[in-house]
C-alpha cells in the first residue's frame, strides 16, 4: 500500500483532495491529511472573524470524506525528507509517506520588528483570528486598534472593524505613500476616500521600529494603543522554511513545471510555500490544487503526465465592510457595490464547491 500525505487543509491541500477523489484512486493508495484543525476554514473570511462580523461556523467547513482517506489533527514538529516521515508533537509514532504534498500555507513576515510576534494580533490562522476578535471584541469604548500593513488583509481589516465598532479609533499605517500599492489609483483613490469618509486614519510613510505592549512606535512617534493587528507580510510556513531544499529570495521551496522539488520528485509544493511568478493567494492555491491532481492522477495509475498549462487567474476582490468593495477582474477596475457583491457570491460558490 502506498501513502499519499497531503500537509495542511487549506486551499491547495483540500483542492488536490477534492480532485483526486473525485476520480477512481488506484486500490494501492492511501491518502492522510494532516492538519492542526479538524476542519478546512476560509481564510479569505479570517478578517471578519477578526472583527466579530462572522461566527467562527460561517468561515469553516467539513473535510471531504471518502474510504480511502484518512485524517490526523497535530501539530506538525518536523517533516523528515530523509526518512520520508512526518513527526507530529505529542505522538510516538510518525506518519512514512511515498509521496508527500506540502500545502502548509504562511505565517506573518515580522521583518524583524522587535515586539511584533510577541504584541501583535494576526489573522494568518483560525486560531489567531479568534484571539484578535476577542481583544477587539473585549475593548471598553473609545479604544484603540493599529492596523500594520495596508496591502488587501490590512484594508478589509481595518474596513471591516469599523464596521463592527463605530466607537474605536482605528489607526492604519502603511510603508508606501497610498494604501493598496498593488491596485491601480482609481481604487488606491477610492479606499482612501473610504477610510476618510468612516474616520479610519491613515499614516503613509510608516516605519514600524519596535512594538511593545500598549503601543507603536514608527519613526521616532509612539502611538499608545490597545490591540495592535499585524498585516505587514507573510512568508512561508516555518516548517518548510527549515527544509533542506532550494528556496527562492522568498523563502518558497522551487519546483518544476509539474510542482514537484526537482530533486526529490515525489514530493509536491502549492501554493503560498512554492516558488511563483504570481502573489500569494487563495485562486493561486486553487488552480495550483488543480494541476497537481491531474499530474499526480496521471502518476499514480503509471502514466505520464501531461504538463501543465498557464495559470490563469481572475482577478482580485476586496471588501470594505458588508456594501462596498474593490477589485480588479479581466484588467478592468471596479469600486463600489458590484464588486463586494461578486466577492459575496465567490464565497458562496466555493462553500457550494
Amino acid at each position: 500500500m502506498k501513502n499519499l500525505v497531503i500537509l495542511g487543509g487549506g486551499y491547495g491541500g483540500v483542492n488536490i483532495l477534492q480532485n483526486l477523489i473525485e476520480h477512481d484512486l488506484p486500490e494501492d493508495l492511501h491518502i492522510t491529511v494532516i492538519d492542526r484543525n479538524p476542519y478546512h476554514s476560509i481564510k479569505t473570511e479570517f478578517y471578519t472573524i477578526a472583527a466579530g462580523t462572522s461566527a467562527d461556523k460561517d468561515v469553516r467547513m467539513d473535510f471531504p470524506e471518502h474510504d480511502k482517506v484518512s485524517y490526523v489533527f497535530a501539530e506538525i514538529t518536523k517533516i523528515d525528507i530523509d526518512e520520508q516521515q512526518i513527526v507530529l508533537q505529542e505522538r510516538s509514532e510518525s506518519v512514512p509517506y511515498d509521496y508527500l504534498i506540502i500545502a502548509l500555507g504562511c505565517e506573518d513576515n515580522y521583518h524583524g520588528v522587535e515586539g511584533a510576534g510577541e504584541f501583535t494580533e494576526s489573522v494568518q490562522t483560525f486560531n489567531r483570528a479568534r484571539s484578535a476578535g476577542m481583544s477587539i471584541g473585549n475593548l471598553p469604548a473609545y479604544g484603540k486598534v493599529t492596523i500594520v500593513g495596508a496591502g488587501l488583509s490590512g484594508i478589509e481589516v481595518a474596513a471591516e472593524v469599523r464596521e463592527s465598532r463605530p466607537d474605536l479609533n482605528i489607526r492604519l499605517l502603511d510603508r508606501g505613500q497610498s494604501v493598496l500599492k498593488a491596485f491601480d489609483t482609481k481604487i488606491q483613490n477610492y479606499v482612501e476616500n473610504w477610510f476618510m469618509k468612516n474616520d479610519v486614519g491613515v499614516i503613509h510613510g510608516a516605519n514600524v521600529e519596535y512594538v511593545e505592549k500598549d503601543g507603536v512606535c514608527d519613526n521616532g512617534v509612539c502611538y499608545v494603543n490597545d490591540v495592535t493587528i499585524w498585516t505587514a507580510g507573510v512568508r512561508p510556513n516555518y516548517l518548510v522554511r527549515e527544509l533542506p531544499l532550494e528556496q527562492d529570495d522568498q523563502e518558497k521551496i522551487i519546483v518544476n513545471d509539474f510542482y514537484q522539488v526537482p530533486e526529490q520528485q515525489h514530493i509536491y509544493v502549492v501554493g503560498d510555500c512554492a516558488s511563483s511568478e504570481h502573489s500569494p493567494s487563495a485562486q493561486l492555491a486553487r488552480q495550483q490544487g488543480e494541476q497537481i491532481a491531474e499530474v499526480l492522477g496521471a502518476i499514480l495509475k503509471g502514466k505520464k503526465p501531461k504538463k501543465p498549462g498557464k495559470l490563469k487567474l481572475k482577478g482580485t476582490l476586496g471588501s470594505l465592510g458588508s456594501s462596498e468593495g474593490f477589485g480588479e477582474m479581466m484588467s478592468q477596475s471596479m469600486v463600489g457595490y458590484i464588486p463586494r457583491l461578486a466577492k459575496s457570491g465567490v464565497l458562496w460558490l466555493n462553500k457550494r464547491h
